[in-house]
């Protein structure tokens, strides 16, 4: 049995509420590449990556990920999540990117920003916020998806970061309903869209495909492990990338799981090869 005063702190911690930022427009945390590295090809296609990088604590190992592993190299599309403003300008500055940060809040466990990134070595503009509805049951935190528009080339896509909360935060149909939200948003992009990130489900991101959204990782496998005495116990499929005017490229290496994420996170990184949809056939 714990000590009372240890009792009352464990209880209080348990509890502890998130400070939310509930304008729609901040705050808003950009940060420009220093200096130029080999830019991708316009003309090829486009390289998505995803990576939830757990409380954005272990950013030297995700930089070594990112820039040691192959499918993860010069992405067109780095979608980040659960990180914080230094992380996301650390990283960018490693990878010579273009980002757009917006947290959803102060999360208790660590007392630190906490949101979702976009990062580019394109330009990066129209940055924007979208706040999502029903605000976790212990916490109280309300999560934010980070989009902006990648200016590749002549090509424009809008970008979405999403981080849904855990199933114990909120119900399966409030998730859902957060999925239409965000594919509402992305209704008005008028342009490809693509929507990356960590999900917390594998069920509910069918609620994307009800809205028109091509899901090109639905068989990616396991993204994020669940470990005992350092063996896995199961295997959940969280993090995935949908699309809409964009199709998987083809081919057996399109998209796929990093598996040796150096220890950087509780997650792996995944990353998909996008090309523009056929246009439909005449009548």
């Amino acid at each position: 049995m714990l000590p009372p005063a240890l009792a009352i702190a464990v209880a209080a911690a348990g509890c502890a509420k998130a400070i939310n930022y509930p304008s729609p427009t901040g705050p808003l945390h950009t940060f420009a590449a220093e200096s130029a590295s080999a830019t991708p090809s316009a003309s090829g296609p486009l390289r998505v990556v995803s990576f939830n990088i757990a409380y954005a604590i272990e950013i030297d190992r995700a930089i070594e990920v990112l820039k040691e592993s192959r499918p993860l190299r010069s992405p067109d599309v780095l979608a980040l999540q659960e990180m914080d403003a230094p992380g996301t300008e650390r990283i960018a500055k490693a990878l010579h990117m273009n980002a757009v940060y917006y947290p959803s809040g102060v999360h208790p466990k660590h007392h630190r920003d906490f949101g979702c990134a976009i990062l580019s070595p394109w330009p990066l503009v129209d940055p924007h916020k979208v706040l999502l509805p029903h605000p976790a049951r212990v916490s109280g935190l309300i999560r934010a998806a980070t989009s902006a528009v990648v200016v590749r080339g002549d090509e424009r896509v809008r970008a979405y970061s999403v981080h849904l909360p855990s199933p114990q935060a909120v119900s399966g149909g409030d998730r859902k309903e957060q999925l239409r939200v965000l594919a509402a948003d992305a209704d008005s992009a008028g342009m490809p869209v693509v929507i990356a990130g960590d999900f917390n489900s594998n069920g509910k991101v069918a609620e994307l495909e009800r809205q028109g959204f091509d899901w090109v990782t639905r068989d990616i496998g396991v993204t994020r492990p669940v470990t005992l005495f350092g063996m896995q116990i199961r295997g959940l499929h969280y993090d995935h990338i949908l699309t809409r005017g964009l199709s998987r490229a083809g081919g057996p290496d399109s998209m796929g799981v990093v598996n040796d994420n150096r220890k950087a996170s509780d997650h792996r990184p995944i990353w998909a090869l996008l090309v523009p949809s056929p246009a439909p056939a005449p009548r």
